[in-house]
């Protein structure tokens, strides 16, 4: 009869324990989820570009975590310039997350972006406009809201559908030219005069 009370208190201390470890075990998940989550916010983003008219190159973090960095943004506005007038002007740091995510996507995360065209001036763009064929007449490249690029060792196509896949701003294509047109416009897409076996194979 006496061995009933202390196989329950048994029992009981047993049960308590198992709850502290149970607790213990929940708290340590919790601490390393929460060391994770605050590694990912702390995430550096990095973009590595070269100009391909001024024949400088810059590798910058630009964001850390949600943050992006003012110094680095400012140094970025400054080589992305209108390299025939010297002009500099802001741009949406957003363009700068689709470089980087169309790094990662394609393969190569910190890989280098040759950049053809950051920043133009209205007079800049009005005379691309009168010799040259392509040029948008309120070109986002004036807002600071558009790049054109070119991936070394990559195929533009490839770069094109990569970039298209990300469904943010508009992808334009320059097959002949060798680069894509990407911006933080509305979604959109076209391909200056391409063949039709390029555009029945989208």
């Amino acid at each position: 009869m006496l061995a009933y009370p202390k196989f329950s208190r048994c029992l009981c201390v047993v049960g308590a324990m198992l709850c502290l470890m149970a607790l213990g075990g929940a708290a340590l998940q919790s601490r390393a989820a929460s060391q994770q989550s605050s590694l990912k916010d702390g995430e550096d983003h990095l973009l590595v570009l070269f100009n391909t008219h001024t024949g400088e190159r810059i590798h910058i973090v630009y964001r850390q975590g949600e943050q992006y960095i003012p110094a680095a943004l400012d140094k970025l506005d400054y080589f992305l310039r209108d390299h025939r007038t010297g002009d500099v002007h802001h741009f949406d740091p957003r363009l700068y997350d689709i470089l980087s995510d169309l790094a990662v996507s394609i393969g190569h995360p910190g890989g280098e972006i040759d950049i053809i065209c950051g920043f133009r001036t209205r007079q800049t763009n009005d005379s691309l406009r009168a010799h040259t064929t392509g040029v948008a007449k309120n070109s986002l490249h004036i807002q600071g809201e558009a790049i054109d690029l070119r991936m070394p060792g990559i195929n533009t196509l490839a770069l094109r559908r990569a970039a298209l896949a990300l469904h943010r701003g508009g992808v334009g294509y320059y097959p002949h030219s060798d680069f894509i047109h990407v911006d933080t416009g509305r979604v959109r897409q076209w391909c200056f005069d391409c063949p039709a076996s390029l555009l029945a194979s989208d």
